[in-house]
């Protein structure tokens, strides 16, 4: 990784490491196109581990086959959930089915995407996070894990989650927003070197609160929708409106901010009602 307090960005990659073949699990969603097209960037093969690639995590169903070759995983496969058994259980199956296909296989570094805070905030999806973390870090094949906080785009899925109903829900919690971008330069520069274990937390430039920022993208959408604020009770809403999902320690920092992302995808939901 960067030394702390930096943040390679993609013209910056070491261009020197040799090309590899990385899967990326997870390889359709958010996070995991832009590491596709990161590596591809870098000149690496990316093999996308997804339903629609034939590749089933949860069962291990063509992971395999997928496998062949492969020197290194990226892990952004991610399930939707606030059940803490649920999340437990897809984390569980989907890290054990791949540490188990890798070792087969060969891979030599396996790496993880995982949550600022997870090990602090007693939500059930951070619990199925922190499964995972454990997992990967004592698992047969070499292991790197990267938290982040939480993306640029999570308010806009804020938004996406609730549907059409006339106001949005968007729980009080206080972040440091970084891009998904840079999150994933972050997991190819850190996949392509050597395994470090847990890896320095990545967090963005500024400490926002999240409600402010989805209110910011409902105005640059034009639309009039409410947000309601509630407090999670409890020592997870203490927590959420402290320091639980903040990185606790120096790190790399992403420079993108969430007005310059937001910039960038108003521009882009305006290219699309064209």
């Amino acid at each position: 990784m960067s030394q702390p307090g930096r943040l390679l960005c993609p013209t910056g990659m070491d261009t020197s490491k040799k090309q590899m073949r990385v899967a990326v699990a997870g390889g359709t969603g958010v996070v995991g196109r832009l590491v596709v097209a990161a590596l591809e960037a870098e000149g690496h093969e990316a093999v996308v581990l997804s339903r629609s690639k034939g590749v089933d995590l949860t069962t291990g169903a063509g992971l395999d086959r997928a496998l062949d070759g492969v020197g290194a995983v990226i892990d952004v496969s991610n399930t939707i959930t606030i059940r803490r058994s649920t999340a437990v259980s897809f984390f569980e199956r989907a890290a054990g089915h791949l540490l188990a296909a890798g070792t087969k296989a060969g891979v030599s570094h396996h790496v993880a995407l995982s949550i600022v805070g997870c090990d602090r905030v007693g939500l059930g999806y951070y619990a199925g996070k922190v499964r995972q973390e454990e997992l990967v870090l004592a698992g047969p094949v070499p292991g790197s894990v990267l938290r982040a906080t939480q993306f640029h785009e999570f308010a806009a899925q804020l938004l996406e989650r609730g549907g059409p109903m006339p106001f949005v829900l968007a729980p009080r919690m206080r972040s440091q927003p970084v891009a998904a971008s840079e999150v994933a330069t972050a997991l190819v520069e850190l996949a392509t070197g050597d395994p470090v274990g847990m890896a320095p937390d990545l967090a963005g430039p500024e400490v926002r609160e999240m409600s402010d920022l989805v209110r910011a993208v409902l105005r640059a959408r034009g639309s009039r929708r409410p947000v309601l604020s509630p407090r999670l009770p409890g020592a997870v809403g203490r927590a959420m409106l402290g320091s639980g999902l903040l990185p606790s320690a120096p790190g790399p920092r992403g420079t993108q901010t969430f007005e310059q992302w937001l910039l960038a995808d108003t521009a882009a939901h305006a290219g699309t009602r064209r």
